[in-house]
């Protein structure tokens, strides 16, 4: 018998630090933009994206991608992006979520017209009028939303990813693809700093996302260690698409604070260097380091299982591996729309599959908040994590749940 409910889950405060904004729109609203501005797309109701685009299920990462080519070209006006960015917040808001933190690559949305401090002033007012609002409305002691936004530099593009990156490959026609790479990852990086420091735009981390496999995080090394030495928070999407090697450079090469995915964290199969003689010894290295300095795994359940075959089913995902072994972990949508899924249906997903006690489930969530990013000050930070145990406490006791 489940210990749990859905109405508890919806009830408890929870975290989504791994949603992509690109990947999370509304399919009625990705509908009428595209309408509105005269784009093609394969279809124009909800069931015949799903059918086409969007599927439940999907054959290959090709196939999950592919939707992405249509979220963006509609998302290339402040307007649009607020409106998507406002409508996000809110869709988190519905089910409880209290702390939310969104990435996206600003460089797929910079237009003539609308160049980078743009991009990220449309997302945070989106972000901060749904915030304002609704914590306008709070009453007694439920916790309050806040948000963060994460910009995403892009392991590998070509001048068919935006209007922004064709320039900059046509203004370096005698430099290699890694060079173009590094220039792109390089300015993200440093307009990133700049604007934080500027503005109350609240720009939290910087990541790296895209095409892992033959991308290595070693070109955006300069990238990551201005970040570094400009006090901004790290996380790298790793182990998801390649080996455990990738989870080592994330760490060692990019000071990654938290990994995004972590999937091939056990899979000694997955280790592609030669030189890597003793490789259960490796792993047990990298598992070591990772939970030495808690450093936090975002474990997207729904997506992994969408776009790596070699994980047949949820029981088999190493979430179970990653609680055995301790590590700190939280539960993730990556993207609500492509995975058509919500944090709540994440973590029944993990519960449904997974021995996890009440204990461990409280530790998953109260994770998201400690090793969130979160913007104001540590002293606001920590009296915004009490608040939230407090209140999920609270929710224990009304829904009489009990470690057994």
């Amino acid at each position: 018998m489940k210990w749990y409910n859905n109405e508890f889950l919806r009830a408890i405060p929870k975290t989504d630090v791994h949603v992509h904004l690109d990947g999370s729109l509304r399919l009625s609203t990705l509908i009428e933009l595209a309408q509105d501005k005269h784009i093609e797309l394969p279809a124009y109701t909800e069931q015949g994206l799903i059918d086409t685009v969007f599927k439940t299920s999907y054959g290959n990462l090709n196939e999950y991608l592919a939707g992405f080519a249509y979220t963006t070209r509609v998302m290339d006006d402040p307007e649009s992006l607020e409106r998507i960015a406002y409508e996000l917040a809110e869709d988190n808001i519905l089910e409880g979520v209290r702390y939310l933190e969104v990435r996206f690559a600003p460089q797929l949305h910079i237009r003539p017209g609308m160049g980078f401090r743009e991009v990220m002033e449309a997302v945070d007012r989106g972000l901060r009028r749904k915030r304002d609002e609704f914590n306008a409305a709070l009453t007694g002691d439920e916790p309050e939303f806040e948000y963060g936004m994460i910009v995403c530099a892009m392991r590998f593009f070509n001048e068919h990813f935006s209007p922004y990156f064709a320039d900059l490959v046509h203004a370096h026609p005698y430099s290699s693809e890694r060079e173009i790479i590094q220039y792109a990852s390089l300015e993200l990086a440093r307009a990133a700093v700049q604007l934080r420091g500027e503005s109350d735009i609240q720009i939290v981390a910087f990541d790296l996302a895209g095409s892992e496999y033959g991308y290595p995080a070693s070109a955006h090394q300069a990238s990551y260690d201005h970040v570094h030495k400009n006090f901004l928070n790290k996380t790298v999407h790793a182990g998801e698409a390649y080996g455990p090697e990738s989870i080592f450079q994330a760490i060692t090469d990019l000071h990654a604070d938290r990994i995004g995915h972590g999937l091939h964290l056990f899979h000694e199969h997955m280790i592609h260097d030669e030189k890597i003689r003793d490789r259960p010894g490796y792993l047990h290295g990298l598992q070591q380091i990772i939970a030495d300095k808690r450093i936090t795994l975002e474990v997207c359940l729904s997506s992994n299982l969408q776009t790596s075959p070699e994980i047949p089913s949820v029981g088999q995902h190493p979430l179970g591996q990653m609680l055995d072994k301790k590590l700190s972990v939280t539960l993730c949508t990556d993207n609500r729309l492509v995975s058509h899924t919500t944090v709540t249906n994440e973590i029944a997903l993990a519960l449904d599959n997974f021995s996890i006690t009440p204990g461990q489930l409280k530790d998953m969530i109260i994770y998201g908040f400690k090793r969130s990013f979160y913007y104001r000050d540590y002293g606001n930070k920590r009296s915004y994590v009490r608040k939230i145990i407090n209140y999920y406490e609270k929710m224990e006791k009304e829904f009489a749940i009990q470690d057994p």
